[in-house]
């Protein structure tokens, strides 16, 4: 600017104006949203590492649980071979869909004193009969044959309600041979455990050696855990689709039009899952009362929000 000229202030109007170069120091407080999501990171970090802990632990422990019940499968009831040397075995195979009855396959070896040595055949009529079935069982073989292998169903007991710790057991279950005309003579059961996903146990009814048996079943733990398992999944499922549609109907989160099919799944889901759960419980039984009635209230009532967001976006446009 030459000398003599005075450099002409701005107009202020009256009001206190600030120069440039106390504004240029001036301090202004801006938003760090950097901070803020370091802040938030680390939460986030140890909430999805705490959540795959805990899955990892599951699984880990279902597939622990899975393989001691394989190993422990086969927990027989030796039996002592008869007065002749026959042996009995109950091989232990299915239960049935409705669980009112358990099959096993007997397998009847005679002992040296009833086989002929040049044939290897009975030297005589040899005869069992097994109680507590379903029908009467009393299988014959003739003399010159050999015994074999014969489904026998066994009645079960059960106590459906308590699923997934449910239990089941057999009445009292003998096994009498009968040789030629001679009387009954009393056997001593092998009883197998060839069943997946069950604890298998095999008591007497007294301390008598030769008291009737009593075979009781209960699912094994790796089956429960699968139960367990499944029905958190219901509950989250129904905590999920809740909170989104909650959000979005407070405006709190934008809406978004594929969500509404994402619902329909979900809600369609419901069924197919309650049908995979282990055993199938009957329907009405207290899953069905409890979580799986209450799972598909809070999926409808989710997808009602959500389409009252999609209405009210759509009106706005």
């Amino acid at each position: 600017m030459p000398e003599g000229k005075v450099r002409p202030e701005p107009a202020t109007n009256g009001f206190p104006t600030h120069s440039t170069e106390r504004s240029q120091w001036s301090p202004v407080k801006r938003p760090q949203p950097k901070v803020r999501s370091r802040r938030w990171w680390p939460r986030t970090r140890l909430g999805v590492t705490a959540l795959i802990g805990v899955a990892a632990c599951v699984m880990v422990t279902s597939v622990v649980l899975y393989v001691d019940s394989t190993a422990s499968q086969r927990i027989p009831a030796h039996g002592t071979p008869t007065g002749s040397g026959t042996t009995v075995t109950l091989n232990v195979v299915s239960i049935s869909n409705s669980y009112n009855e358990l099959v096993g396959d007997l397998v009847v070896k005679p002992g040296p004193e009833l086989l002929d040595p040049a044939t290897d055949g009975l030297k005589q009529d040899l005869t069992v009969a097994v109680t507590s079935t379903t029908t009467p069982i009393k299988r014959t073989w003739s003399k010159g044959m050999l015994p074999g292998v014969f489904p026998v169903p066994l009645t079960l007991a059960r106590d459906v309600e308590r699923w997934p710790f449910d239990s089941y057991y057999t009445g009292p279950v003998t096994v009498e041979l009968f040789t030629g005309t001679g009387p009954p003579e009393r056997a001593n059961v092998t009883f197998v455990d060839t069943l997946t996903g069950w604890k298998f146990q095999v008591n007497r009814v007294n301390a008598n050696q030769s008291a009737p048996y009593q075979v009781d079943l209960q699912r094994s733990p790796s089956t429960m855990l699968f139960a367990i398992v499944i029905l958190l999944i219901f509950v989250a499922i129904a905590a999920v689709g809740l909170f989104v549609a909650v959000q979005t109907f407070r405006d709190a989160r934008r809406f978004q039009s594929p969500l509404t099919t994402w619902y329909a799944a979900m809600l369609f889901a419901v069924v197919p899952l309650r049908n995979a759960l282990p055993g199938s419980p009957a329907f009405g039984s207290w899953i069905d009362l409890t979580i799986v009635l209450w799972v598909l209230v809070a999926l409808v009532v989710s997808m009602l929000l959500y389409i009252a967001a999609w209405w009210r976006a759509t009106s706005k446009t």
